[in-house]
């Protein structure tokens, strides 16, 4: 969704305020490709400071489906983003300061809510992704889900050469 800066960056700076919906159906990521299932209106501020600085405020909260890192089954996870930057939109990304932001989300007088908040979602993108905490994962061999049920499967995982020690175990069990 784009969103005019005309009026604040023209010489009366007036305050830009809008509500807009969340046009990205899709979050689109190198690992993948992961769907927005619920998504609130964004509400947008975009404040004149001085020259060509902005100070751009924008909340809203979505949800998305990540495959849980063990067992691959679909979680829903919740973002609640409050994104405030602050922005010159005539400088280039070469010469920002320390104060500014980055403003790849400003093309000429136009704001881009979707690009903005992808930018906060690669930020608050969580590490690790789990449907619970002892989630058994996938079997090796034959790829069953251990949370829902076994396997016959033997653990082929063992390094042969632990076979001294593991005959050793099986002998002391037959006594």
């Amino acid at each position: 969704m784009l969103i005019n800066l005309s009026d604040v960056l023209s010489d009366q700076h007036k305050t830009v305020e809008e509500t807009v919906p969340l046009t990205m159906d899709v979050i689109r990521m190198k690992s993948g490709d992961y769907p927005v299932v619920k998504s609130g209106p964004v509400h947008v501020r975009v404040e004149y400071v001085k020259g060509k600085e902005l100070l751009i405020c924008a909340d809203t909260g979505l949800e998305t489906l990540i495959p849980c890192d063990r067992c691959l089954e679909d979680v829903r996870h919740e973002f609640v983003l409050n994104v405030m930057r602050h922005v010159d939109v005539g400088l280039s990304d070469a010469e920002l300061t320390e104060e500014l932001d980055e403003s790849n989300f400003i093309d000429g007088y136009h704001l881009d809510v979707d690009k903005l908040l992808y930018n906060e979602l690669l930020s608050e993108w969580p590490e690790k992704t789990l449907c619970r905490e002892d989630c058994k994962g996938l079997c090796k061999v034959c790829g069953q889900n251990l949370n829902t049920g076994s396997c016959d499967c033997e653990e082929t995982g063992l390094d042969p050469r632990m076979s001294v020690v593991r005959d050793l175990f099986k002998n002391f069990k037959e006594v």
